[in-house]
């Protein structure tokens, strides 16, 4: 028998019988304890925490993203509206351009004559033969208005009036060879505009008479014509023949300098 088996049976016969019950009963109570499986460890706090900061981290991004949209459609919205007003405000201003041009009156263009005379004979011209002086009196004339005679030392300034002016003025405006354009005041506005748009912008007086023989009547130095229409064809013919040229004794004098008489527009 090996030492160790021997000592082994020694100890057994030399035990106390309480001895070896108790390890009897320890070994059974050994074999009757249930087998405990190892519960698994909690998560340590470390674990949850990051998961946390992870999620929180993933929403915070998820907020830029969102805000970063909105930003960008504020933007596009801003953008759309500047173009729109952009070109409200183009449109506006061609339009304004538009009607201000279509609304403000335009300037007729000015009738333009040749001055001197060809000696072109015009019916319904009468001629007279008045002498020229200058008086400080006035003058009762044979005509109406007047085509020539004695007048005033002063000349009229040539221009439109929309008063009557004194014929001892205008005479000696005639006698620089200018146009003297009358008219009775109660033609049509319509007529007295056509006839505006026939005259010259100088070396003419246009101005309303009393007591005239028909509704217009040009005048010249000893030359006149009566007319019952502004769109009488023979009025341009009758610029053309005495206007700055004609009978006119001082043509190339002034039609400026002169006096003024009420009612002078232009």
């Amino acid at each position: 028998m090996p030492p160790k088996d021997w000592e082994r049976t020694v100890r057994a016969r030399t035990e106390a019988p309480e001895t070896r019950w108790m390890r009897s009963d320890r070994v059974q109570e050994d074999q009757e304890r249930p087998l405990v499986t190892p519960a698994t460890p909690p998560s340590t706090s470390s674990d949850t925490g990051s998961g946390t900061v992870k999620q929180q981290r993933a929403a915070q991004r998820a907020k830029k993203l969102e805000e970063y949209h909105r930003q960008q459609k504020r933007s596009a919205l801003r953008r759309r509206a500047w173009i729109i007003g952009g070109i409200a405000a183009a449109l506006a201003i061609i339009i304004l351009v538009v009607l201000s041009v279509v609304l403000t009156p335009q300037k007729a263009p000015e009738a333009s004559y040749e001055p001197g005379s060809d000696g072109a004979a015009i019916a319904g011209v009468e001629t007279f033969e008045n002498p020229a002086g200058h008086v400080e009196t006035p003058v009762d004339y044979p005509q109406a208005p007047p085509t020539g005679g004695e007048h005033s030392a002063t000349w009229l300034n040539c221009g439109v009036y929309t008063e009557p002016v004194p014929n001892e003025n205008a005479v000696h405006a005639l006698e620089h060879g200018a146009i003297w354009v009358t008219y009775d005041p109660s033609i049509s506005k319509d007529d007295l505009e056509m006839l505006r748009l026939q005259v010259p912008s100088t070396f003419v007086v246009l101005s309303p008479a009393d007591d005239l023989p028909s509704p217009i009547v040009l005048s010249g130095w000893n030359a006149q014509l009566q007319l019952d229409s502004a769109s009488d064809k023979r009025i341009p013919a009758f610029f053309e023949e005495y206007w700055q040229g004609g009978l006119a004794p001082e043509i190339g004098a002034p039609c400026t300098g002169g006096i003024d008489a009420p009612g002078k527009v232009s």
